[in-house]
């Protein structure tokens, strides 16, 4: 007779991302993971396969609750100018959040194992491009508009953006002064304006 799970699925790969997400793939244990999400080592692999399988779903899951909200969000923006300030002020909350020295899970697993792992590097290549054309594409609108400048390529204005985000979570692994912040996001915004 099958065993019944005695534990939500769901809960236990959230608790798994946070622990990868704190402390990279390699240095996660499958001790780390048995005590961190409370199930036994069967009840692991049983469920989620072995330990690359499960970091995998996890990453996954960091898209779909970090990352496809913000990109549904600028899809969806009128005020584009108002909507990429929110974007640039949703990464200084995390960096001053208790989590700052976790940095962004998706750039964090991108270099640990993007250039070694095929799994983890169409993730990253997605997310990247799927984010990077929507920001086109809401840089576009705001260059139509006239709010956003012409000089270069929404494109290019896009990966310019892009970048800054990311700096941004790399950075605020280490440093996560207001001020600093306050610097880049102003910077980033003057560099759109027309």
């Amino acid at each position: 007779m099958a065993r019944t799970k005695v534990f939500n699925e769901a809960e236990v790969l959230d608790r798994a991302m946070n622990l990868f997400w704190q402390k990279g793939y390699h240095a996660t244990s499958a001790q780390d993971l048995v005590d961190g999400l409370g199930i036994s080592r069967s009840s692991l692999y049983d469920t989620y396969g072995d330990k690359h399988s499960l970091f995998v779903m996890a990453l996954k899951q960091y898209r779909k609750e970090r990352i496809d909200p913000v990109i549904q969000g600028i899809n969806s923006a009128e005020d584009i100018e108002a909507y990429i300030r929110f974007v640039f002020e949703a990464v200084k909350e995390d960096a001053l959040s208790e989590s700052r020295s976790w940095g962004c899970f998706m750039v964090n697993s991108a270099v640990e194992l993007g250039t070694v792992d095929s799994d983890v590097a169409a993730i990253a290549n997605d997310i990247m491009k799927d984010t990077e054309d929507i920001i086109a594409k809401a840089i576009e609108k705001g260059q139509q508009q006239g709010v956003f400048t012409k000089t270069h390529s929404a494109r290019s204005l896009s990966r310019f953006i892009f970048n800054s985000l990311n700096g941004l979570r790399v950075t605020m692994k280490f440093d996560a002064s207001k001020k600093m912040f306050e610097d880049i996001v102003n910077v980033c915004l003057a560099s759109l304006k027309a």
